[in-house]
């Protein structure tokens, strides 16, 4: 088991690998330098200009939802039955406790150390950031990746700590938008009440309705709505309708886009 001491502030954002130090320095803009601005994470993409964006590829699944929405299992029966129709698909979740920034927001999350608020945002999008290049690459040769949790669940969780929301988006600019996202909607007060919760930090009774407000205000037409609370077998089945047809699309030629600001 990786050790990893509780760390300053200062400290964390120094020992986050180079991923981290090269989102503060190149992929950051905060938005107190644009005030006028509105950073759009859903409903406005940049299409990303290559030779080869109109070439069948993977899809970018994105499953979000409070803890203890379904995600995890729902993602892992995506997997076995796209595997099954023989597509060629991973599943990926964030973060990613595999690298060094990752096992440094595993240790915060399991209450073994302390970071300031916007440090443990910005290593948790240092986190998406390393996992970019892979990403686009894996798409672009026909993989499909169905992704638990994903930039979503970065701004909805900070800005339920009352991190401003701009402030929280700005990071995520540039990383490659979802082609779909499935939202599990479910009360806050009945994800209490499934196994296993309150093991992780964030997963207060209290916090999460915070939490599902902010989720609220991050919906868009885009996302597709499910009710958490169905039986499972009921969900399987919409998921894989709905997932069908983003593959569908993206096989067809669907270029890929970038979260981006307007």
């Amino acid at each position: 088991m990786t050790h990893v001491c509780c760390l300053t502030p200062s400290r964390a954002l120094y020992v986050g690998g180079s991923a981290l130090g090269n989102l503060l320095k190149a992929r950051l803009k905060f938005p107190q330098k644009y005030p006028n601005r509105q950073i759009r994470m859903a409903t406005t993409h940049n299409s990303i200009v290559t030779s080869g964006n109109s070439e069948s590829r993977g899809a970018l699944i994105v499953l979000e939802g409070l803890d203890r929405s379904g995600k995890t299992s729902q993602s892992s029966s995506l997997l076995k039955y796209l595997e099954r129709l023989g597509h060629s698909a991973e599943l990926w979740r964030f973060p990613d406790r595999s690298t060094n920034v990752g096992q440094m927001i595993s240790s915060y999350l399991s209450n073994k150390s302390q970071l300031d608020d916007h440090t443990i945002h910005l290593l948790f999008s240092a986190n998406r950031w390393e996992r970019r290049s892979l990403m686009e690459t894996k798409l672009k040769t026909g993989t499909t990746l169905i992704v638990d949790r994903y930039s979503y669940s970065g701004v909805a969780f900070s800005s339920a700590k009352g991190l401003g929301v701009e402030w929280c988006k700005a990071p995520e600019i540039g990383l490659l938008a979802p082609d779909l996202v499935l939202y599990l909607d479910i009360q806050p007060e009945q994800a209490a009440g499934r196994g296993g919760y309150g093991s992780e930090r964030y997963e207060q009774l209290e916090f999460q309705r915070k939490v599902a407000q902010c989720y609220q205000d991050l919906h868009d037409a885009s996302w597709k709505i499910i009710d958490a609370c169905q039986p499972m077998e009921d969900i399987e089945k919409q998921l894989q309708n709905i997932v069908l047809d983003c593959i569908t699309t993206c096989q067809n030629g669907k270029p890929l886009s970038n979260l981006w600001s307007i």
